[in-house]
């Protein structure tokens, strides 16, 4: 599913404009993003869990010159599925 389709089918089922579902979906993703940058997770019950998680610096070949390099640490946006997200995806 795209940004777009997403879009539709907030529209569709809360009986709203794409305007306003669009409006709805960017701030919703503002809003994760927002706080995800000060290093805040974002629980949302029954759906799951986003969070920054440190990447440690390590060890990596260049596949170019197939030389060692070091890979800097770093910060990776991450998502932990809650119980009902997983059970609604196994039936």
């Amino acid at each position: 599913m795209t940004k777009t389709e997403l879009i539709s089918a907030v529209a569709e089922r809360t009986d709203s404009t794409k305007k306003n579902a669009e409006a709805a979906v960017n701030a919703l993703f503002a809003a994760i993003t927002d706080e995800l940058a000060k290093g805040e997770k974002v629980s949302i019950v029954g759906f799951g869990t986003f969070e920054v998680r440190d990447r440690k610096e390590k060890q990596v070949i260049n596949p170019q010159t197939k030389q060692m390099m070091t890979a800097p640490a770093s910060k990776a946006p991450a998502f932990k599925a809650g119980q009902a997200l997983k059970n609604a995806v196994n039936k």
